[in-house]
């Protein structure tokens, strides 16, 4: 899905401002849920678009572009954020005006991308945001003379309380009207050597024209190495690159030229500030500076950060458990009810394990979804997140990760799957990859059935460092810290490999802290979690149903006539009561033991019993790995088929238990022993067998390859690690 779209008057108005300046918000406030979510032509960057109605009825298209401080730009979400501006994003049409939204409480520093929009010669209209805010620091902002000396709308708005939001948009209706011309007749007075390379510059300026093609011109000249001089040298070929150092040297300038931009901006600016905004002589100690002496402490600021995350990871974790324990319980009541009224065979098994069970395990990860975009929403509108992320991101950044990978690897101790989306929040499209690549190796909680069953089945229980701590503890534990220690260096080859690139420099601002509005946050989460049902979840239905089929053909006659004989003779031979009961359980169980043997998913593990015995595993295991990809957990059952116990047992089954225990190779050696429990666990810790992990991964990233990437990147690390394991621990005398 591309991000325009024409509306009913072909409309077209951006949202632009720095990051933290309430732009997003006073976008949702605008569309309420006709917003759709899609990623720009081209890259893997998603924009937010909605339709927006003015006071006299008109619907316009409104499309909310990255948080940018200036049009220098750096990372990939900026850059088409100044592309958009250029008018050279192929699915985006021309901009009929900007809205440009400030801070009223930071307006020196907001004012400095004002001044460079003002440049493009767009209409414009300014929200002065968080007036409510100055207000309460004794804070005057006098829009009106903002609005004489620049040219243009300026309105003061609150986005918080709603206030000046109807005349916003009433100016916005005077602007596209054309009763008010939003163009700015106020700019920073650049040297004339420079306005003159600038107009030689802009008339070869490829794709944008008018006052877009001045304004990227003029970053063509001043931002030596960037991104337009990028474009431009693109366009026009390397040559160019001697007529352009021409131009910069014809500048007549013994400064730098970016530097000589930016003292003319903020002189135009302090004038402005100067002119419109009151303050007391020394500023009111904010309430967000006292909190932040504890909360951004290097200790204190530790300490509460471990807290809000432990808060966070237990959530997911834990309070979500009822809920998913009645969508599971609902769903299987629908299996039953379906397996009820439509007749055995292929029909029945295609409803009850491919459709229904498709659509279970899709539902399932909607409370862990709903629940963690709660949290994020929450952290992010009262200022948190942001003071999180500098805490950890000088120690983070150090292994290819940012500070705000936190919350999202923190949450895939939970379900990588809600955490993956998580990752929205990381602005630099590098940094956000390298997370969502790594994250599926912290261990979630369906890893742990597979790690119970082995640990209970196989590690003795005995203790270790005294009497407090067993055996058993120590293994679970240890395969936990397995993909925690193995995402450090596997996200330091991402960022020095194919996700490479220049680091943006490391810009943080902390908003002041305030209130969530519970409207917003809830609306964020529903829109989390449609998107995750309507996208993700296709994909994981399609992919639950192929592997049931898998599962379930070919129907082998011989075998079926085989066990319908020896019902037969049962039925024949005793009374009817428990025992002729179970008697036919025990066939029902041998009989779907035997069918998933000869299925083309039994016939899989068998082909690859080569390579993975190994690892100390047979084609039983091979298989019940195969058949997990749906979801990590259902190699239980699949282990409860296979040895012809049913597919009811799950990891606390001591029927399940004993049978592992005494399954052998064909010359009586047992198959599980402790290296290769060992082995196993270490190759689940590791591997990417989650559909709807990858199903996510493609979505978020708007990339098979990358979901390609983290199959097969985990997959063999989970091999290696699998067969190191069993080899090393079987020559240390572990077999016992």
């Amino acid at each position: 899905m591309t991000v325009a779209a024409e509306t009913s008057d072909g409309k077209t108005i951006a949202l632009v401002g720095n990051p933290n300046t309430g732009k997003t918000t006073l976008f949702n406030s605008f569309t309420g849920l006709r917003q759709k979510v899609g990623n720009y032509a081209g890259v893997t960057v998603e924009g937010l678009k909605g339709a927006m109605a003015l006071g006299n009825g008109q619907a316009v298209e409104i499309l909310d572009l990255p948080g940018i401080y200036s049009l220098a730009a750096q990372s990939l979400d900026q850059r088409i954020a100044v592309d958009i501006l250029q008018g050279r994003q192929p699915d985006i049409p021309p901009l009929d005006a900007l809205l440009a939204v400030v801070d009223a409480c930071n307006l020196a520093r907001n004012f400095y991308l004002v001044s460079q929009l003002t440049e493009t010669e767009l209409p414009m209209v300014i929200a002065l945001n968080m007036t409510d805010l100055a207000r309460s620091r004794e804070i005057e902002v006098d829009a009106d003379e903002l609005s004489a000396r620049l040219g243009i709308p300026v309105v003061a708005v609150s986005t918080r309380t709603g206030e000046g939001i109807a005349l916003l948009r009433e100016a916005l209706e005077s602007v596209l009207s054309g009763t008010q011309t939003g163009i700015a007749r106020s700019r920073p007075e650049l040297p004339e050597s420079m306005r003159l390379q600038q107009a030689k510059l802009a008339e070869v300026w490829p794709v944008a024209a008018g006052g877009q093609a001045r304004a990227g011109a003029l970053r063509g000249l001043v931002d030596e190495g960037g991104y337009e001089e990028e474009r431009l040298l693109a366009a026009l070929g390397p040559g160019f690159a001697g007529n352009l150092a021409d131009l910069r040297r014809s500048a007549g300038t013994d400064r730098p030229l970016p530097a000589v931009e930016s003292e003319e901006r903020y002189r135009w600016i302090d004038k402005l500030v100067a002119a419109a905004v009151r303050q007391p002589k020394r500023l009111l100690k904010r309430r967000s500076d006292v909190i932040d002496r504890i909360l951004t402490h290097r200790l204190l600021g530790f300490l509460a950060l471990l807290l809000v995350s432990s808060l966070v990871f237990q959530a997911i974790f834990s309070w979500s458990a009822p809920f998913m324990d009645s969508i599971d319980a609902a769903f299987s009541a629908l299996g039953s009810w379906v397996a009820e009224i439509v007749p055995p065979g292929a029909l029945q098994s295609m409803l009850v394990d491919g459709v229904v069970a498709g659509v279970g395990g899709v539902l399932i990860f909607l409370p862990q979804i709903a629940v963690l975009f709660l949290f994020i929403s929450i952290l992010e509108d009262c200022g948190y997140m942001a003071r999180a992320a500098l805490l950890l991101d000088k120690m983070l950044t150090r292994v290819g990760l940012s500070g705000k990978s936190f919350i999202p690897l923190i949450s895939s101790f939970a379900c990588a799957v809600p955490a993956i989306m998580a990752t929205r929040t990381i602005e630099d499209p590098r940094d956000r990859f390298t997370t969502i690549l790594v994250a599926p190796l912290m261990s979630c909680s369906a890893r742990l059935p597979v790690y119970i069953i082995m640990v209970a089945a196989f590690i003795p229980d005995r203790p270790i460092f005294g009497d407090w701590f067993g055996l058993q503890g120590f293994t679970l534990f240890a395969m936990y810290l397995v993909g925690t220690f193995v995402a450090i260096p596997v996200a330091w080859l991402f960022k020095r490999t194919i996700l490479k690139g220049k680091a943006p420099p490391f810009l943080m601002e902390l908003p002041s802290y305030k209130w969530p509005r519970p409207q917003l946050v809830f609306q964020r989460v529903y829109d989390n979690s449609k998107e995750f049902v309507v996208r993700a979840g296709s994909i994981i239905l399609a992919a639950t149903i192929a592997m049931w089929a898998l599962a379930y053909f070919p129907r082998s006659e011989r075998i079926i006539e085989q066990f319908d004989h020896e019902r037969e003779q049962v039925q024949a031979e005793m009374a009817a009561g428990p025992v002729r009961d179970r008697a036919l359980e025990d066939i029902d169980r041998n009989q779907a033991g035997a069918l998933l043997k000869e299925s083309y998913l039994g016939r899989a593990g068998l082909f690859l019993e080569p390579a993975v015995r190994p690892l100390g595993w047979d084609w039983r295991i091979g298989m019940a790995t195969l058949a997990a990809f749906p979801a990590r957990e259902v190699m239980i059952s699949v282990l409860g088929t296979v040895f012809s116990l049913g597919s009811d047992h799950d990891e606390t089954s001591e029927d399940l238990r004993h049978a592992l225990r005494h399954a052998a190779w064909d010359d009586g050696t047992p198959i599980f022993t402790v290296p290769a429990a060992l082995s196993i666990m270490v190759f689940f810790a590791l591997c990417a067998q989650c559909m709807s992990t990858l199903a996510v991964i493609q979505r978020e990233t708007r990339s098979w390859s990358m979901a390609g990437i983290t199959f097969l990147y985990m997959t063999a690390l989970a091999y290696v690690g699998a067969l190191t394991t069993f080899q090393a621990t079987t020559a240390l005398g572990w077999a016992g």
